[in-house]
């Protein structure tokens, strides 16, 4: 059985400090969390797809944003549940105010026959780095390290 993977895009831009987009995912499951909950805009990679491709199009499904610019590779993470996450960093000032994402249907109430449709990214916000280090899951912490490391955060 083959690892799911996946690829998504970290945004970053340059205020008074570095600060990244981090998206919290939607749905009942997530509603009430917060510090550990939010996310790299990321989905599944399809069966021979590109990774970068996918990246580019899950960020634009989840959010309305097709971002443009000079791309830095963060590389790969495995997630706490098995999953290969892979990420590219854009340098992009978008308004999460425009937000616009796609939906998902469950079942909701478990087990009451009703379905019940979601945003897959209920909201989006920037962080200075240590807010997003409290914010982000634990398994991509990671790649606000690499992010600050390739960026040379806090160099004279």
């Amino acid at each position: 059985m083959k690892t799911p993977e996946s690829a998504g895009l970290l945004l970053y831009r340059r205020q008074q400090d570095l600060e990244v987009l981090l998206a919290h995912p939607g749905g009942p499951y997530w509603r009430n969390k917060d510090d550990g909950a939010w996310t790299v805009p990321k989905g599944e990679i399809q069966g021979g797809e590109d990774p970068y491709a996918t990246a580019l199009r899950e960020f634009e499904e989840e959010t309305g944003l097709r971002p443009h610019g000079k791309t830095l590779s963060l590389g790969s993470l495995r997630q706490s549940g098995g999953k290969l996450v892979h990420v590219w960093a854009v340098e992009n000032d978008w308004d999460p105010a425009f937000l616009i994402s796609n939906q998902f249907s469950i079942e909701w109430p478990p087990r009451s026959g009703r379905t019940a449709t979601f945003p897959e990214i209920d909201r989006a916000n920037w962080f200075d780095l240590a807010t997003a280090r409290r914010k982000i899951l634990k398994s991509q912490m990671d790649f606000l390290n690499r992010l600050e490391a390739a960026l040379d955060v806090g160099a004279a």
